[in-house]
């Protein structure tokens, strides 16, 4: 691994905080590898990307088959404070901030083009949820040939057998499956 960027997913105040309006069951557990893992990506200046989702406020940018909920509760909506990254995450200057609309985050956006440009070759993911964004950010991920490391307890799901059966998923296509202590020692290059 010559140059790993970070994407963390998803850790917004709507899904991850204690305040969350869908609170992802295993975001909380996820927050304590995350830090350790993003504390070590800042001491060795590596990019770090916080990937949110962000919906226009009357939900016109929604996927069909979330219409209905967002409806309801209204979730990751620009500008407002569940749309935000967790206290716990917050942003550092320098750190790139990927709105995203789709589970994916390549999906309409431009990460490939600027982890290209950064020189990155492998991507360190975390975050929520483990089948749905997380999931489909690791598989694009491989699609782009990217070395992609999936951080097995710095991500959550609603469940743990969820959680389980995607990283088995993940881990059958070639994805790098660690714990946070396992990644440390691959970031001293």
């Amino acid at each position: 691994m010559k140059k790993p960027a970070l994407l963390i997913i998803d850790m917004q105040n709507d899904f991850a905080s204690g305040k969350a309006v869908l609170p992802v069951a295993g975001a909380q557990t996820a927050i304590g590898p995350l830090v350790q893992i993003l504390t070590l990506f800042r001491e060795k200046h590596l990019p770090v990307f916080h990937v949110v989702r962000i919906h226009e406020p009357d939900g016109s940018d929604v996927e069909w088959f979330r219409a209905e909920v967002f409806r309801k509760t209204p979730f990751a909506v620009r500008g407002t404070p569940g749309a935000a990254v967790i206290d716990e995450l917050k942003p550092a200057s320098g750190e790139y901030i990927l709105p995203k609309i789709r589970m994916s985050a390549f999906i309409g956006t431009g990460l490939d083009l600027t982890l290209r440009t950064l020189g990155v070759d492998a991507v360190v993911i975390g975050g929520v949820q483990t089948p749905n964004c997380i999931r489909t950010t690791a598989f694009d991920a491989m699609a782009y040939n990217y070395e992609t490391i999936l951080v097995n307890d710095a991500t959550g799901a609603q469940t743990k057998e969820i959680h389980e059966a995607n990283v088995l998923d993940m881990k059958n296509i070639g994805v790098q499956v660690l714990s946070s202590v396992e990644l440390a020692p691959l970031l001293d290059m």
